[in-house]
């Protein structure tokens, strides 16, 4: 590709990145209100946020066989155009079932965010990929940091149906940009895709996703999440065992038990662990009362502008991480990552009393996770064939998703039960908030740990899959800061409750 053409198709690209990160944080101020604006309960109403989970978690993998199976770009626009509907269909919705319909075909745009890492692979020339997809990262980057403020002040002087309205714009402009500015990817894997596969993924993930997000509210030792997670028990190992065994599987798992590939998507799992659990506690800590002792007393808008800066800090980082795993290789980049994120939250026990502590671990640990996720798609692309690098992004974004989503019930769990009275309202308490940065902690240290078992490769093969290095901070930044701050529909409610009753 000629470089003129090179600055629209990463324009555009980043572009998309941006309206799926925007489009998963305009939810977020409507979250304490959705039981009334739907008309239903608190728990029904939490799957306008499940469904989303779901939805991309299932869409990730597949989307991404599928984009190299008949065409990147082609697969990339579908995922797109769902997003659009989906948008359509929650700006016309006044009840529940057409939003969760809605929320879950928005949820498929993240396969936005694999197919694009792999088109920039194949089409960008390999002296403008490294800084090409920090460029991308970073846009990511600031739509999850500023998608939270944004869509708070037009819920706060709008109908909040305007949100999903302007979702649906964004995400047309976009579409139509990529079709007229991103060609078409020639490499292609052909074959047949593996529908018994897809539909074992997604009946195994599905069960597995659900007994993790939703086992706060159905209850740890009920029939339904212990039925979810015995599915889940006896539907992966047979999809596994079908995946292995057919000549075109949906996921090549014999290429994922590589050791590079392998211990990189569990770095993953635990990397995305240890990030959603600062986009968890970090809004709640803003925004609980000050007569708690503890509590910062910011709004929704100022809680979300302390946390901006940190998409900035992955801005400044993502070429920076890039160059570190070009120079020294992307395994150095994860370790720096992973230690930095560490030291991100044991400050986090020393500066959480003042809103500009928060900001200074917060922006630590975003720096942590530049590096840490900048690396991860260099190190998959490094250990898989050239036809089957979408699919292997979507799967290493599923571990993310699992990653994020075992961080919800965990850290959920200790807020949940390490609590204090507020005027008779139960909050997290001080020591929640502790016990959550020390379990962050501990996740960086195991994703350390982790990333010594990686083969020590000094860089990876071809410029490509160092430039790819630059994209995942991008996944990561959009997805912590947007889907993490969903955890504020449980405590802001109860805490405006108790301001009020003081």
């Amino acid at each position: 590709m000629s470089q003129a053409r090179t600055g629209p198709v990463v324009g555009v690209l980043a572009g998309a990145g941006i309206v799926v990160s925007l489009m998963q944080t305009l939810v977020v101020p409507l979250i304490p209100d959705l039981p009334n604006l739907l008309h239903t309960g608190a728990a029904n109403a939490s799957w306008a946020i499940t469904a989303t989970l779901l939805a991309g978690a299932v869409a990730t993998p597949v989307l991404g066989r599928l984009g190299d199976m008949y065409g990147k770009r082609r697969v990339l626009l579908a995922s797109l155009a769902l997003l659009i509907v989906g948008s359509v269909v929650c700006g016309l919705s006044d009840s529940l079932a057409p939003m969760v319909v809605g929320r879950a075909l928005q949820g498929v745009g993240a396969g936005v965010i694999p197919l694009g890492i792999s088109i920039m692979r194949d089409e960008l020339p390999p002296q403008k990929l490294g800084s090409s997809m920090a460029l991308m990262s970073s846009s990511l980057g600031i739509g999850g940091a500023f998608g939270l403020p944004l869509s708070a002040v037009i819920a706060q002087h709008a109908s909040w149906h305007a949100l999903f309205w302007i979702s649906a714009v964004l995400g047309a402009l976009v579409a139509v940009a990529v079709l007229f500015l991103v060609p078409e990817s020639p490499v292609r894997s052909g074959g047949r895709f593996d529908l018994v596969g897809a539909i074992g993924l997604t009946i195994g993930l599905v069960s597995l996703l659900l007994a993790i997000s939703k086992g706060s509210d159905w209850g740890w030792g009920s029939g339904s999440t212990l039925g979810m997670l015995a599915a889940a028990v006896v539907v992966l190992p047979v999809w596994g065992w079908w995946e292995l065994r057919t000549g075109q599987p949906l996921v090549d798992l014999r290429t994922s038990v590589r050791r590079q590939v392998l211990m990189t998507n569990l770095a993953s799992v635990v990397i995305g662990f240890a990030m959603y659990a600062m986009s968890l506690v970090s809004p709640q800590l803003l925004q609980l009362p000050t007569a708690t002792g503890y509590g910062l007393g910011r709004s929704m808008v100022e809680a979300g502008l302390w946390m901006a800066p940190a998409g900035l800090v992955m801005m400044l980082l993502s070429p920076v991480s890039a160059k570190l795993s070009r120079a020294k290789g992307p395994k150095v980049s994860l370790l720096v990552g992973a230690v930095v994120i560490t030291a991100g939250y044991l400050s986090a026990l020393a500066l959480m009393g003042h809103a500009w502590g928060v900001l200074v671990f917060s922006c630590l640990i975003s720096g942590g996770i530049a590096f840490a996720y900048a690396a991860m798609p260099a190190l998959i692309m490094g250990a898989v064939p050239v036809s089957e690098t979408a699919a292997a992004n979507g799967l290493n974004t599923l571990m993310r998703s699992i990653g994020t989503s075992s961080s919800s019930a965990v850290i959920g769990v200790v807020l949940a039960h390490m609590t204090t009275d507020f005027h008779g309202h139960a909050l997290p308490s001080e020591s929640g908030f502790r016990t959550a940065f020390l379990i962050g902690a501990g996740a960086a240290v195991a994703a350390a740990l982790i990333t010594l078992a990686i083969p020590g490769i000094r860089r990876t093969a071809g410029a490509g899959g160092t430039a790819a290095a630059g994209a995942a901070a991008g996944a990561a930044a959009g997805a912590g800061n947007v889907v993490g701050l969903r955890s504020v529909q449980d405590a802001a409610p109860r805490a405006a409750e108790g301001t009020t009753a003081k």
